[in-house]
């Protein structure tokens, strides 16, 4: 087996890992929120998070679950549930992860993530290392929409032919534009709790005029 610790710090991968023992890891962490796995034929990924990487992905996904409330859509949230399917030999760990056209199937039910259908939306952060190694792994589960911040900027991919393409308005929360998203998770370093939340509220609202 061997190991590859990248220059990005908090992140180790590792060849030749069997599913055997990608198994045994989760098992072993699986009451751990500190740690994201991710599994591709043999290849590990094992990433340790730190507040840098924390407070976008919460206030990203806080922004969902805003604009769906406001707009009356139906979301249900898995946070960093673990994806596997076994016939794949692949699993995944999402910073957060949402049904939404699948929500009304799931909400207050428990999710099978081996036997369920894959999220409608992820939202990954990137401000120490990238997702885009993870992206054919979300492909090949058939995730329509990733949201991705690399620490500037939040950027909107669609799942179209087996392969994600950028696109400026994803079709989880259309109102929702990639500029959009940018400058709400900018707002919120500059403001506090509470001026922001009215500020995001006041903007789901004005969408249903």
């Amino acid at each position: 087996m061997a190991a590859v610790v990248s220059a990005v710090e908090h992140k180790v991968v590792l060849e030749g890992v069997s599913w055997e023992t990608y198994q045994r890891l989760l098992a072993e962490h699986e009451n751990e929120n500190g740690a994201r796995f991710s599994y591709d034929e043999g290849t590990l990924e094992i990433m340790v998070l730190s507040a840098r990487h924390e407070h976008p992905n919460r206030i990203l996904a806080l922004l969902v679950e805003l604009v769906a409330a406001e707009l009356d859509i139906e979301i249900f949230q898995l946070g960093s549930t673990t994806f596997q399917r076994p016939e794949l030999l692949r699993g995944f760990e999402p910073d957060s992860a949402f049904y939404i056209a699948h929500a009304p199937e799931f909400g207050g039910r428990d999710v099978n993530p081996t036997l369920a259908p894959p999220p409608d939306l992820l939202i990954e952060v990137d401000v120490t290392s990238s997702s885009l190694l993870r992206f054919p792994i979300f492909a090949a589960f058939g995730v329509p929409e990733v949201w991705r911040y690399d620490g500037t900027r939040v950027a909107i991919f669609r799942l179209e032919g087996g392969q994600y393409g950028e696109v400026e308005s994803g079709g989880a929360l259309p109102p929702v534009t990639a500029a959009l998203a940018t400058r709400f998770l900018d707002d919120r370093r500059r403001l506090g709790s509470t001026k922001w939340l009215r500020r995001v509220r006041e903007w789901a609202r004005a969408q249903r005029a």
